[in-house]
């Protein structure tokens, strides 16, 4: 039986002291071992950022991409070996930024992929300039006279754009966040969870006690996951942080927003309804005259 040691490798992860990054390295391993699984039995692709840096902390088959490209290995990856676990890693900058479409389309294609956002608001890695997330008005490194943006809203984009299991956690409850990567793993489709993850170098306005102060759980106020009305209710709910706006709610829910049951895309691929891809024989296969036609 493995244990989250098990999972770790001999280097110790170099985050910031107080970074959310450690809540969420911790749930990952509690949830393998949770599942009963062994390292080889799981596979996570990291794209770039404090996120990406993970690839050097966690022992499981993994691939380190570049930039907001976690999920086109990890949809590789998946379709090569649907019978791996296979887990996403990225930031918000690195997956609602430069690699926002490749998690919509992998989104409405319904891959059995579970993808987990480390979303602190800002670019750590790079010296703290303004993400996608980052609230309008925010002063950063690359707005110093406030941001004019609005941010984006993962929870609602991904329920619009097709996933099949949406949800969002805090970093500092160790056992929600746990119990939800437990969930999205066993869900057949792709699992969305948007971990709200402190940055404590960068972002001094969404604090770990910032958050303290706003966070419920959804499921202790008996919310429903399989109503997709009410789940896009839920997502609206963001308290504004710069201003003062009595229509906005200053609570943030945590948890399963929605859930559905949906064929997946590899489900779907006849090439591997029988066997994964990498199970196939190759001894019928001659490239010999391929190779003649290129020489």
């Amino acid at each position: 039986m493995s244990t989250t040691k098990d999972f770790e490798t001999k280097q110790f992860p170099t985050w910031c002291p107080g970074c959310g990054d450690f809540g969420i390295w911790t749930c990952l391993k509690n949830a393998f071992v949770e599942q009963g699984l062994a390292p080889h039995e799981v596979c996570v692709s990291f794209g770039v950022g404090c996120s990406g840096n993970m690839a050097s902390f966690l022992n499981v088959y993994g691939f380190h991409g570049l930039h907001g490209r976690s999920i086109p290995p990890a949809s590789a990856i998946k379709l090569a070996n649907h019978k791996l676990n296979v887990v996403a890693i990225g930031g918000d900058g690195d997956g609602y930024g430069i690699g926002l479409g490749h998690t919509i389309h992998a989104m409405r294609r319904n891959l059995d992929i579970t993808y987990v956002v480390h979303n602190n608001q800002v670019y750590g890695l790079t010296k703290g300039q303004a993400s996608p997330t980052t609230e309008k008005g925010a002063v950063t490194k690359s707005t110093p006279f406030g941001l004019i943006e609005e941010p984006i809203d993962p929870i609602a984009l991904a329920i619009s754009a097709g996933a099949t299991y949406v949800a969002r956690a805090y970093a500092g409850n160790v056992k929600q966040l746990t119990e939800l990567i437990v969930g999205g793993m066993k869900h057949k489709g792709f699992a969305l969870i948007d971990v709200m993850q402190p940055c404590v170098t960068y972002n001094h306005l969404n604090t770990f006690h910032w958050f303290y102060q706003r966070v419920y759980e959804l499921d202790k106020e008996g919310h429903n996951p399989s109503d997709k009305h009410v789940a896009w209710v839920k997502a609206m709910e963001w308290p504004t942080m710069l201003s003062v706006d009595e229509n906005r709610v200053d609570r943030i829910p945590t948890g399963l927003f929605y859930q559905e049951q949906r064929a997946t895309y590899e489900s779907e691929l006849l090439a591997i309804a029988d066997q994964p891809l990498v199970e196939h024989s190759l001894d019928n296969i001659d490239i010999t005259p391929l190779m003649e036609a290129l020489s």
